[in-house]
């Protein structure tokens, strides 16, 4: 029973001036049909009133307990072996060959580098027997000798270089084919 169904049997002393013993009779009136329709109406509306409040309080009571649930970053769940095989063996087809891409550049790289290494190296001895040799008073048919010299020095370590890297590349082709 809500509290608007309930009678009130003293009315406020404001609304009585001589007192509210004077006025007991009214417990005795007869109230008109359409009245009481209308406080069982509205004691009906209070009673779903409270029912829903109560529903809402018992929905979201657990509110705070949700939110640090969904807040959660880790998701735990269990998946077969076969399933993650399965998206291994994916996984590894899709990066597989981007790579073996980057590693032949790496190694490409690695030749350039060697070669501008061994091209600098034949710079600082070439530079270095000019100063030991001096070329005053030398003529210039000895001059002219020995820049060839130089040039076919030169052209040694570069071709030595290259067979090594040639070589290389040979021997991880045969590795390649036998694994």
């Amino acid at each position: 029973m809500s509290r608007l169904s309930r009678a009130n049997l003293r009315g406020r002393e404001s609304v009585f001036a001589g007192g509210p013993d004077l006025y007991r009779g009214e417990i005795q009136a007869i109230c008109p049909p359409g009245l009481e329709e209308c406080v069982a109406m509205m004691d009906n509306c209070c009673e779903q009133a409270y029912a829903a409040q109560t529903l809402l309080h018992r929905g979201t009571q657990d509110l705070p307990r949700m939110n640090h649930i969904l807040q959660s970053q880790r998701v735990f769940l269990l998946v077969g072996d076969e399933t993650v095989r399965k998206y291994k063996a994916e996984l590894t087809d899709e990066i597989e060959p981007a790579i073996n891409e980057l590693i032949e550049l790496a190694e490409q790289g690695l030749k350039s580098l060697q070669k501008k290494e061994a091209a600098l190296q034949t710079k600082v001895v070439t530079a270095q027997s000019r100063t030991a040799r001096p070329t005053a008073g030398v003529p210039a048919s000895q001059k002219l000798e020995a820049r060839r010299l130089q040039l076919i020095t030169k052209q040694r370590e570069a071709l030595e270089t290259e067979v090594q890297a040639l070589e290389a590349e040979v021997n991880a082709l045969v590795r390649v084919k036998s694994s």
